[in-house]
């Protein structure tokens, strides 16, 4: 008998909590931070760590980006827009304090948008009033078909990627440009001719 749609993962699942009660008998989701009790969740990839890591390496030495991006994509919602209008906000999360917080965090997120990860647009509060976050792993496939990214952390993303079914780095094509999927086939009538003859 086939399994049921998501029985593995309820299996998965289960031997976690086993695995869990055997070494701290007793601990309750009260004492956890569990997302399905509790609000101010946002949709982080499991990709996360090691995309921050590539963007650090595209960014150079001396002003690393991943934190900034981690900051701007931990208030996105999934329409993927954002308005930078709290920047002193933004820029402690990041970790940038001091009279230079603010003038740091812009220069970051400007380095986003050079490096392709995010496109900004001007508005009321500046040059850096409104944000577009570009899907990240399409943008590192275009860097790495550049020859910018190191062999070793590509293979890793790969890997991963394909561990966890993501397969977003198959969107782009070996000269950079996205592949667009053909549309999908006009559904078949399903009127009866038969019945449209006797009508007339």
């Amino acid at each position: 008998m086939a399994a049921l749609p998501g029985a593995k993962s309820r299996t998965i699942l289960q031997r976690q909590l086993e695995a869990r009660e055997k070494l701290w008998p007793g601990v309750t989701s009260r004492e956890l931070w569990y997302r399905k009790e509790r609000d101010g969740f946002a949709t982080v990839p499991r990709l996360m760590p090691l995309i921050m890591n590539i963007m650090d390496e595209l960014a150079g030495k001396g002003s690393p980006v991943g934190q900034t991006y981690l900051e701007l994509w931990c208030r996105l919602h999934d329409e993927g827009f954002l308005t930078l209008n709290r920047p002193e906000e933004m820029a402690f999360h990041t970790g940038f304090t001091g009279q230079r917080a603010v003038r740091t965090w812009k220069e970051r997120v400007r380095k986003l948008r050079n490096l392709g990860f995010i496109d900004v647009k001007e508005g009321p509060i500046g040059e850096l009033s409104y944000a577009l976050v570009w899907n990240p792993l399409h943008v590192i496939k275009r860097a790495y078909l550049k020859g910018l990214v190191p062999e070793r952390k590509w293979q890793a993303l790969l890997i991963r990627a394909n561990e966890i079914g993501a397969k977003d780095l198959d969107d782009i094509a070996a000269d950079g440009s996205l592949i667009v999927p053909p549309p999908p086939p006009p559904a078949a009538s399903t009127t009866n001719p038969a019945a449209l003859s006797q009508a007339v």
